[in-house]
């Protein structure tokens, strides 16, 4: 962290994640090292009682050794597009949480988000679920009975897994904490050869829960890299070393994608 940030390694998260990413893809290491030895073991004990249990389940022992660590992914920002009361455009489906993007957050989400959309839109959320539609009539509609055709039982799951690994790798290694465009055109390609073979799976075996998942994947995968593309500045969680400032002129709005399945 050493001229990265006045504040040393006490600097704000992302700025910390950020200088940890650049790190290891400088050198391709795969981790970076937090060492809190000169504190003592009977300080550490007592301070990070649960993080020295859990590291020590690992066979480390960070009284007396330095701790591997990497940037992790653990929100996300947007979502599904949705009302002030968590009604999507879609008619009687509601999203909530991280799963939606209602307002509440930009660029960055903030620890408050989560209550704000636990209390504000669940609360908001049913009162417009029960004002408009609890008690009405609900609307026919016919579904009609689900036809393999002539799919047959999958002998090769494996490629479900394997490109359901692929799919997470890239977009760690190509659309992770800082990007650019190099990496979000390689990740975009991959992602149509990806997109190819996952279709003919869906069409050649009978469709199973981790194959409507893995499509799931790829689709947000896709939407979350052309979004990136799009976007010729740093924000918040995104940062590109093409594009390192803010655009105030064009920056400040949403970005909306509508994407259907292949």
């Amino acid at each position: 962290m050493e001229g990265a940030h006045p504040m040393g390694e006490l600097a704000p998260r992302d700025i910390v994640a950020r200088v940890i990413d650049a790190e290891l893809k400088r050198t391709g290491a795969e981790c970076a090292y937090l060492d809190i030895t000169h504190k003592g073991a009977s300080f550490i004990r007592k301070r990070f009682p649960h993080i020295h249990k859990t590291c020590l389940s690992f066979g480390i022992d960070m009284t007396k050794e330095p701790i591997p660590v990497v940037p992790a992914a653990h929100y996300q920002c947007g979502g599904v597009r949705t009302d002030l009361n968590g009604e999507t455009d879609i008619r009687r489906l509601f999203a909530i949480g991280e799963s939606a993007c209602t307002g509440l957050h930009g660029a960055n989400r903030l620890a408050s988000n989560s209550l704000l959309e636990a209390l504000v839109f669940s609360n908001r959320a049913v009162a417009r679920a029960a004002q408009a539609y609890v008690g009405k009539p609900r609307p026919r509609v016919r579904v009609p009975e689900w036809d393999p055709g002539n799919a047959q039982d999958s002998d090769e799951a494996v490629v479900v897994t394997h490109n359901w690994d692929e799919i997470r790798r890239l977009m760690w290694n190509y659309v992770g904490i800082v990007r650019s465009n190099k990496r979000l055109e390689r990740a975009l390609d991959r992602i149509e050869l990806l997109k190819k073979e996952i279709s003919e799976y869906y069409w050649n075996f009978k469709v199973t829960g981790d194959l409507l998942e893995l499509r799931n994947i790829c689709t947000v995968a896709e939407l979350i890299v052309r979004s990136a593309i799009q976007r010729k500045e740093s924000r918040g969680l995104h940062s590109t070393i093409d594009y390192p400032y803010l655009d105030e002129e064009h920056g400040r709005k949403d970005t909306l994608i509508r994407r259907t399945w292949f």
